[in-house]
């Protein structure tokens, strides 16, 4: 292990490393060295595991397997069925609008902040390709049409965070927060009974995302997830377009929040419900006060 990975701080240790396309660190207010370093090897190998087994872009997991089966039926092992039916569960929920088929959009939408909006025609071209309900999902057995794919990026990161802290729970009873680019959650209160400080971004008047001190806040016990436009988007003709896209329709979502940051009990939980918060659109806040979580809005 590298020695720039593992810091000292006020009372804890700090563990950085890169995982899922994020920074990812972990906060372990233990005393003992050896042992905060053997809970950042735990944390850093189930990252990696999971990222490794679940990763779209990779031609070696399940998440291959299933997208290039041709129309056969793949056997998936216990904890892939587990993340299937979830999905299943939150397509229902959101009557459709999170679709863990929707990502064969991101060959005509690229949010790198340019102007380059797809046409009716590109998007129309896909859309025989996007629907949950047209895939045979009975566990354990998948079956995807031709040229339909799978993606679950959109609950991986927050499931990986939940995993971890089951693990680090299992090897220590201290306090420690998990944050995987941003996406976290805490074991609960530190020793002098105080939490963790986590800070909320902002959004100024140039629409970028900026620290704001005032919107830090402290939590003790649960996890925080954030969904929002601030780093991935289109603009054009004063028009920003999210990366929040509709798989309804094909289009991003119109009237989102700028983000959207959810207390929950787990990440997982937290991840979902701000998601769908944009997938609401102009309702994003109506749908959360019903959820009866807490929660910040930026619009």
């Amino acid at each position: 292990m590298k020695e720039s990975e593992l810091e000292q701080a006020n009372g804890y240790w700090i563990g950085r490393f890169q995982a899922m396309a994020s920074p990812c660190e972990v906060l372990l207010e233990v005393d003992d060295a050896d042992l905060a370093a053997r809970l950042l090897c735990i944390a850093k190998q189930e990252a990696f595991r999971i990222e490794k087994k679940f990763s779209r872009y990779r031609t070696d997991n399940i998440i291959y397997q299933i997208n290039h089966a041709n129309g056969s039926p793949v056997r998936l092992d216990p904890e892939t069925a587990h993340l299937m039916d979830y999905a299943n569960e939150c397509y229902q929920l959101s009557e459709g609008r999170f679709d863990i088929t929707s990502g064969v959009l991101r060959s005509v939408w690229n949010f790198d902040g340019s102007d380059n909006i797809p046409s009716d025609s590109q998007i129309k071209e896909l859309m025989p390709y996007i629907g949950w309900q047209k895939v045979s999902w009975r566990a354990p057995s998948i079956c995807l049409p031709v040229g339909m794919e799978i993606d679950i990026g959109g609950i991986g990161k927050e499931y990986a965070v939940d995993r971890t802290a089951l693990l680090l729970a299992k090897q220590t009873g201290a306090s420690i927060l998990i944050n995987y680019g941003g996406d976290i959650r805490t074991s609960g209160p530190r020793c002098d009974g105080s939490g963790w400080h986590v800070g909320i971004e902002g959004i100024n008047e140039n629409n970028s995302t900026i620290p704001s001190a005032s919107r830090a806040i402290e939590i003790k016990l649960g996890a925080i997830a954030t969904s929002g436009d601030a780093r991935r988007y289109l603009l054009k003709n004063k028009i920003r377009y999210s990366h929040i896209l509709d798989p309804l329709t094909g289009w991003s979502v119109k009237d989102a929040p700028r983000s959207v940051t959810v207390i929950a009990d787990t990440c997982t939980e937290a991840g979902i419900l701000s998601t769908l918060a944009m997938l609401q659109g102009i309702s994003a806040e109506l749908f959360l006060d019903q959820q009866g979580v807490k929660y910040w809005c930026e619009r």
